[in-house]
């Protein structure tokens, strides 16, 4: 009777971990795939970038190249020349700026919880050396800009909602977004689905900051 109840518990505990390691087979696998590979040569005269700190993957946009839908309401200075966009959960962007801040608490209740998002805008006056070079045609700059605009969550006069108070210093803020974070739907899939949907070159699907960096290096 005991052995029998021990490999009911082994059992268990197998398929327990089984769950993640399988998950991270499949996220690798379909990391490594690339969809929209074929790239556009007449017009790639435009530039965005990639940047990451670990954790979070933002895109960056030259304050010339943003439309202006989504530049307006954006808390900004006339200093400011390139703008960075992420997107996550809420309790995990304000609590767990780096992997140091982590803990168990923010990651369950990001990946289990249906919980609310951000929108992260950083704001720069110069390019960093860290940052990843992506060219892109004017139409693909354009949808870029529009999946980014669709991602801010609007009050009833149609404005984007900043937290106030909330940034990390005084060149960030968080805002209002759309969509809840999950094991499926991080802040590296949202920026890898925006560049899936303006037809430039991503992974067919990724959880990693690395899956799209390395589609571009």
């Amino acid at each position: 009777m005991k052995i029998r109840i021990l490999k009911r518990i082994l059992k268990w505990i197998l398929y327990f971990l089984l769950i993640p390691l399988g998950y991270l087979v499949v996220s690798l696998l379909l990391t490594y795939i690339t969809v929209n590979e074929s790239e556009n040569e007449t017009d790639n005269s435009n530039l965005v970038y990639l940047s990451s700190n670990g954790v979070h993957l933002n895109i960056i946009i030259h304050q010339n190249d943003l439309d202006i839908e989504l530049k307006y309401g954006l808390d900004c200075t006339k200093y400011d020349q390139y703008f960075s966009f992420g997107w996550g959960d809420e309790n995990f962007y304000l609590n767990t700026p780096t992997w140091d801040d982590l803990t168990f608490g923010n990651a369950f209740s990001a990946l289990f919880l249906n919980s609310t998002s951000l929108i992260h805008f950083n704001r720069y006056s110069n390019i960093r050396k860290s940052w990843i070079k992506v060219s892109l045609s004017e139409a693909e700059l354009k949808k870029l800009n529009l999946y980014i605009l669709e991602s801010f969550e609007k009050d009833f006069n149609g404005n984007k909602i900043i937290l106030p108070n909330s940034g990390y210093s005084t060149n960030d803020d968080f805002y209002r977004a759309k969509g809840s974070y999950s094991f499926f739907k991080t802040c590296n899939t949202w920026v890898n689905s925006g560049f899936k949907e303006s037809g430039l070159k991503a992974c067919l699907w990724t959880p990693f900051d690395f899956g799209l960096i390395n589609k571009y290096k």
